[in-house]
């Protein structure tokens, strides 16, 4: 599980000490840091912090103890009249043999463990999953009654809910709580309730952003839930497409002629093979000679990029020499498209 946010609250004010980490982690009331002689931190930011992390505290605990009392009794709905979350958590599961086992089970012993639902807030009749949607989708397969504990909750309360409920269990890949982020980003909800909700801290949330704000959501939920590829591998394929729209139609291009049955761990795999060979044209060094095939530069290219190195003092004046060049290729240039024009 990641750190508690509690450290990065109080390390982002610069008053992390080993006395106050010693203290935040035994819930003890911390006693007022000394800051630091030009570094100081007014009394208002540091009780902010503290109250700040007194929240997110309490919220814990409250939806904790939500989740784990249930809060009502169990009753028995019919699936059909339940829809899932507002806020999805989950991609598809690859191994369809795993919950093909799973709906075995409920059907030959019932079901164990109830699902939490609220009434839908926009359709009278109807409920919301909070958690529990693989055991809904199983009973709705089997046509059998969904045992369900109903609870009053909020739609912030609800993914803090599910957020705590997956985090007790730790199977949800890197990227489905990259994706489960991105829609309570969405939605508006707090950063500060993100990282209560999915156990993290500011620095994971921004490591997450640089993903889903990059490749969009489609492209995501095409590829899957990815089990074997963490978050290091998921960045590298954001900044290997970043600000390039013909790269991600390219990756769309790729995903829709791969083989349905392909694990999700292989199309990430041969997304990033389509989109490697492609960043990496180009980057070999030219060389540039004179008449007599004298070298003055070395010139690498890429598709948004022109870097020439010169060879020695003569290649130092010529890349004078192209400084100075500039205004007339680009005179040039304008020239020759305004030409080009029908």
């Amino acid at each position: 599980m990641s750190k508690s946010p509690r450290k990065s609250i109080v390390a982002s004010f610069g008053l992390l000490s080993a006395e106050l980490e010693n203290k935040l982690a035994s819930d003890q009331q911390p006693a007022p840091p000394v800051p630091s002689v030009g570094n100081r931190v007014g009394a208002g930011v540091i009780g902010a912090a503290h109250r700040a992390i007194d929240d997110i505290r309490s919220e814990r605990d409250r939806l904790k103890a939500l989740v784990e009392s249930g809060g009502g009794a169990i009753r028995e709905l019919d699936p059909s009249l339940i829809d899932p979350s507002p806020y999805p958590d989950r991609l598809p599961d690859d191994d369809e043999a795993s919950f093909e086992a799973f709906k075995r089970s409920i059907e030959t012993e019932g079901q164990k463990v109830p699902v939490q639902v609220r009434k839908h807030p926009s359709s009278p009749g109807r409920y919301q999953i909070v958690y529990g949607h693989r055991r809904w989708l199983a009973t709705k397969q089997l046509g059998k009654a969904l045992r369900a504990i109903e609870v009053e909750i909020s739609d912030l309360d609800l993914v803090l809910a599910q957020g705590i409920e997956n985090a007790s269990r730790q199977d949800l890949t890197w990227i489905e709580r990259a994706l489960f982020a991105s829609r309570m980003d969405d939605a508006g909800i707090k950063p500060r309730h993100i990282y209560a909700a999915l156990s993290i801290e500011d620095t994971e949330l921004a490591r997450m952003r640089n993903v889903y704000r990059v490749v969009p959501a489609d492209i995501i939920e095409a590829i899957g839930r990815a089990p074997k590829i963490g978050r290091p591998r998921w960045l590298d394929l954001a900044k290997a497409v970043a600000g390039d729209p013909d790269t991600l139609d390219s990756i769309r291009t790729t995903l829709a002629k791969v083989d349905p049955v392909e694990t999700s761990d292989k199309r990430f795999q041969r997304v990033l093979s389509a989109i490697k060979p492609a960043t990496k044209k180009g980057l070999g060094p030219t060389p540039i000679s004179d008449g007599s095939g004298t070298k003055l530069a070395a010139l690498v290219m890429s598709p948004k990029e022109v870097r020439i190195s010169a060879e020695g003092s003569l290649g130092i004046e010529f890349l004078k020499f192209v400084e100075a060049e500039l205004p007339n290729l680009a005179a040039q240039f304008a020239l020759q498209r305004n030409h080009e024009k029908p």
